[in-house]
């Protein structure tokens, strides 16, 4: 097992995808296991005002720049580090700053269409798609929206009814025939997430071996 193995974490907003991904990383973050999220790969809208940037589609394909995700993912199993963006949910734009990624043996990639885009499916080893039913996820989403992204109840509740919940149906959940593993309840599965970290740990095992046992 000499390249890097990728790990795909799918669902729709507010699933629980996240809490998943974000668990089995913790779980890692000592080990050779980094994790990427498809949220800092929406696209550059530097050249657009804020009132425009606001309108965008954000839970559509086109939002983000699989271009350069694709690529990044390429060069992390190719064994080279990458400058990953930084997304601002605030102004809607990305920031100036970027964040150096080392390539490692696992890479987690956590992004409710991860797999949509069939080059970015293709590299993956393990495609996993957290299935929650929509009353939880837009719960889920009021409560992330309004504590940690500063938007009003009125704001959230619209967007979801005219936009998130269309684009789930028409992009998001036909990817669900993709994925290896479906986990409902998201990171309250926690035989699922017990059996995803013992397959990782398994992974990483194998690696070493191979390490150890190549000259």
């Amino acid at each position: 097992m000499k390249n890097p193995v990728l790990i795909g974490v799918a669902g729709g907003s507010g699933s629980g995808k996240s809490t998943v991904a974000g668990e089995l990383f913790r779980q890692f973050q000592y080990d050779r296991v980094t994790m990427i999220e498809q949220d800092s790969y929406y696209k550059d809208q530097s050249h657009l005002s804020l009132e425009e940037r606001v309108t965008t589609n954000y839970d559509h394909p086109l939002a983000f720049d699989n271009d350069l995700l694709l690529t990044h993912l390429q060069e992390l199993l190719q064994g080279r580090a990458i400058e990953k963006p930084i997304y601002d949910f605030k102004v809607h734009n990305r920031k100036q700053e970027r964040v150096r990624v080392e390539p490692q043996d696992v890479i987690i990639l956590e992004g409710m269409l991860i797999l949509e885009d069939e080059r970015i499916r293709n590299l993956m080893d393990i495609k996993v798609f957290v299935d929650t039913d929509a009353d939880v996820r837009i719960v889920r989403r009021i409560v992330r929206d309004i504590e940690e992204r500063g938007r009003s109840l009125e704001s959230v509740v619209n967007q979801y009814l005219n936009i998130v919940r269309p684009m789930h149906l028409q992009f998001i959940e036909p990817t669900k025939r993709y994925a290896d593993v479906i986990i409902p309840e998201g990171g309250f599965n926690r035989v699922a997430l017990d059996l995803l970290s013992t397959k990782i740990s398994n992974i990483l095992l194998e690696k070493r071996k191979y390490v150890q046992v190549t000259p």
